[in-house]
């Protein structure tokens, strides 16, 4: 008697750990993919005020995406936070009179594991402070997945107003 309530609790206990297996956790950080033919923009590109451009880049994930911010702000300080290896020609510093500024979220839909957002955008030419400076921005991308691991691209571009 006492070998079969050992037996039926041994085989219990098998089945409690097996219905417990352990659940895969995310530990990967999704990926920004900007190396590509037709990505835009890429470190030192140009943007022109007041004409539109595609911004097509590739994200990913292992499990599931969620959300990703654009935030565009002036470098004329020659401050860094860019993630790539190419080095820019910038400008010479100089003070910022009305900057363009730019921060925006965007969600993408549920249960990608891949998107590209291929997202038209325009930089209008200027606000009620007048015509924006042009020059030396950064293009900063931030994607997080929905375990909330984020990965960040910092690109040096430039604004420019089109020369007729």
């Amino acid at each position: 008697m006492r070998a079969a309530r050992f037996l039926v609790f041994y085989l219990f206990a098998i089945l409690i750990f097996q219905a417990c297996g352990k659940e895969e956790i995310d530990d990967k950080k999704p990926e920004i993919d900007i190396n590509f033919s037709g990505a835009f923009p890429v470190n030192c590109d140009t943007i022109y005020f007041g004409e539109p451009y595609l911004f097509n880049a590739v994200f990913k994930d292992n499990a599931e995406l969620g959300a990703y911010s654009i935030e565009v702000h002036h470098n004329f300080d020659h401050h860094a936070h860019s993630t790539e290896v190419t080095v820019c020609e910038l400008w010479p510093v100089k003070p910022a009179v009305n900057p363009y500024v730019f921060i925006k979220s965007y969600s993408i839909p549920s249960g990608s594991t891949v998107y590209a957002p291929n997202l038209e955008m325009v930089i209008s030419t200027g606000n009620a402070n007048g015509e924006f400076d042009e020059g030396d921005y950064h293009f900063f991308i931030s994607l997080t997945d929905k375990e909330g691991w984020s990965t960040q691209k910092g690109l040096s571009i430039k604004i420019l107003k089109r020369e007729l």
